[in-house]
């Protein structure tokens, strides 16, 4: 086992990155004496392989050289400094989201992935003629398969330049807005035309929009295009100003509605859940992965990492109440451009150690089959 290299694996704090709850810092590892961090590696790993409470006398058998009741005063200072809490109806301890959050910032060990996951992964990516959309499929399923809980992709945003606009009418009130990108991407959006429109209208929108969009992204264009539509409205027939407008206003806002998040795996996250809070916890988590456009936003802030990101519970709104984990890395072409992100989600005593390679690696392969 090693060490993961806490420069690639780039975590987060609660406090980094908008749409966290604002959690309090917790305790650090300098706050613990030894005695203190070996007893809470010792619960966090165990209740992280049975997913129950730990007690003192599970702790003693597990080799620490003192009685179960100096082991059960330091938990309950442990419990005292919130990394640790005390279920109702157990005797024994479990991890806080907090705790969890300091065991794997600095006390978890993850060890290389295997040549088998390497195999597996390589070759179920590299399948010929496999589509954009298919390759991204494969690899949500193929990490719900490996690690065991859902696995989620989201597909980049669009930032190939615009190469063509026009407006096509279909009828007395109905165009249709065609937009080619340099890649070679053709979208288009019906849209419903303003009273008076054209064909010299018509002609009249494309050509604006062709003069000042050729060569931008969307984004770039909808960011920039505000101001000078107002200023040049007085130069445009009445109508010509509208379509161009609408136009984009529907092509901006097909940019997010056409994102797609693709979740593989459900059913893994519900092989553990027998007890009743158990599978609350996992209903609220299936709404969670139904909130489609919190869940891309922050897979989105992914993207702008450099290596694995990790997100434990109550940092973040979207799973403050199921409890949940979410580890993902952005996926890339070898020129370090950014494509999007693809992660895993499941409960937060997800195995960390084997979990975090496993996204690590898929993110990178999947980024060369795509640019290949």
């Amino acid at each position: 086992m090693k060490r993961f290299n806490p420069i690639s694996q780039s975590l987060l704090t609660a406090s980094s990155l908008s749409g966290l709850t604002g959690l309090g810092a917790g305790p650090g590892l300098s706050e613990l004496d030894e005695r203190a961090r070996d007893i809470f590696r010792r619960v966090v790993e165990t209740y992280l392989e049975t997913g129950e409470p730990v007690g003192s006398r599970t702790v003693s058998r597990g080799g620490v050289a003192l009685s179960p009741a100096s082991i059960r005063n330091t938990m309950q200072d442990l419990t005292e400094l919130g990394l640790l809490a005390a279920p109702h109806t157990s005797a024994g301890r479990l991890p806080t989201h907090a705790g969890l959050r300091l065991f794997v910032d600095g006390l978890m060990e993850v060890g290389d992935i295997s040549d088998a996951d390497k195999d597996n992964i390589e070759s179920r990516l590299a399948g010929r003629g496999m589509s954009f959309e298919d390759a991204l499929n494969e690899a949500s399923q193929l990490l719900s398969g490996l690690a065991g809980g859902a696995g989620v992709v989201v597909t980049p945003v669009r930032d190939a330049g615009v190469k063509h606009v026009e407006f096509v009418a279909l009828g007395p009130d109905q165009a249709l807005a065609v937009m080619v990108f340099d890649d070679g991407t053709v979208e288009n959006r019906l849209m419903v035309t303003p009273a008076g429109v054209t064909p010299s209208a018509l002609q009249e929108a494309s050509n604006f929009l062709n003069q000042r969009l050729r060569g931008h992204t969307l984004s770039e264009a909808v960011a920039e295009m505000g101001d000078e539509l107002t200023a040049a409205r007085a130069a445009l027939n009445e109508a010509a100003a509208r379509l161009v407008e609408d136009g984009l206003a529907a092509w901006s806002g097909g940019e997010t509605q056409n994102r797609a998040l693709i979740v593989r795996g459900r059913a893994n996250l519900l092989e553990d859940a027998t007890a009743r809070e158990d599978l609350e916890r996992v209903r609220q988590l299936f709404d969670d992965l139904e909130q489609k456009e919190q869940l891309i936003s922050l897979l989105d802030h992914v993207r702008e990492a450099e290596g694995v990101r990790i997100f434990i519970g109550a940092e973040t709104r979207l799973f403050s109440l199921s409890g949940s984990a979410l580890i993902a890395a952005p996926y890339m072409t070898g020129r370090q451009k950014v494509l999007g992100a693809i992660g895993v989600i499941g409960p937060t005593r997800l195995n960390y150690a084997r979990v975090i390679p496993l996204v690590d690696y898929t993110a990178r392969v999947l980024g060369r089959m795509l640019e290949g």
